[in-house]
């Protein structure tokens, strides 16, 4: 990196640097593009649309973490430049297309320049999570997605996903919260493992220990404040209601 060149806030804490029950985590939550970067070739519709960030999620996100006095790390910018909840090594880490949308920014970028998108996007990210982790000791880690209710031209059905790996401590607590919700609830939908979506999941809270689950929620549902408070009342409710839980102290970090 030159020497004269601004570092981005590639992601910011919000809370306090204590310890608390949960840590919740947004990775998708910007569609800005910093200036050092230009617009990758994208018009303004494509850089507002889903496929640049998670519409609606880090407006839930803080609603999640106003209900459950919860800190929150969220990232800030669009995951076209690099998306957080991939390794460096994906090939969908700075997607050359996305879903129906060419990125011609990220076509043919050298590896000096993916290097680059690393160094100042995703490592920045996971120093902030390691740090959010290191001060917060939760027992649970939350992360939050949205997700558009036409891919590829096919509606979903789906409204609300809980998505886990192979730790489905909380998936399957949630779950059972959840039964007789009055929202279309399913498991690892409308993406699971096999999509590499939970990346986050994997290296922040399945490699300490820590109980975890990735919320998906369909972003027709987070469009009006009201419906943001009405996701939020929902699912901070079944979190609240996890949390309390006596075999949940038992699940902090290994």
């Amino acid at each position: 990196m030159p020497q004269d060149q601004t570092a981005i806030a590639a992601a910011t804490f919000e809370g306090a640097a204590a310890p608390a029950p949960v840590l919740l985590v947004c990775e998708h939550a910007s569609c800005d593009f910093p200036e050092e970067f230009g617009y990758l070739g994208l018009s303004q519709e494509v850089r507002r649309s889903h496929v640049a960030w998670d519409p609606g999620a880090l407006a839930l996100s803080r609603q999640l973490a106003a209900a459950l006095q919860a800190p929150l790390v969220f990232g800030q910018v669009s995951r076209l430049l690099y998306d957080c909840n991939r390794p460096p090594e994906a090939p969908d880490a700075i997607p050359a297309k996305s879903e129906i949308y060419e990125i011609p920014g990220n076509m043919g970028l050298t590896d000096e320049a993916k290097a680059e998108r690393v160094s100042r996007i995703y490592d920045p990210f996971c120093a902030a999570m390691d740090k959010a982790l290191q001060d917060v000791q939760p027992a649970l880690v939350v992360t939050v997605h949205s997700f558009t209710p036409v891919y590829f031209g096919a509606q979903r059905d789906v409204e609300i996903g809980i998505l886990h790996d192979e730790d489905t401590r909380l998936a399957d607590a949630l779950l059972e919260e959840l039964e007789g919700a009055p929202h279309k609830v399913e498991r690892n939908q409308p993406y699971g493992p096999q999509d590499g979506v939970t990346h986050s999941l994997k290296r922040h809270a399945m490699s300490r220990g820590i109980a975890n689950v990735m919320l998906e929620i369909r972003n027709d549902l987070l469009n009006r404040p009201e419906l943001v408070v009405r996701m939020g009342g929902l699912l901070s409710g079944a979190l609240g209601r996890v949390m309390s839980r006596p075999d949940v102290r038992d699940w902090g970090q290994s």
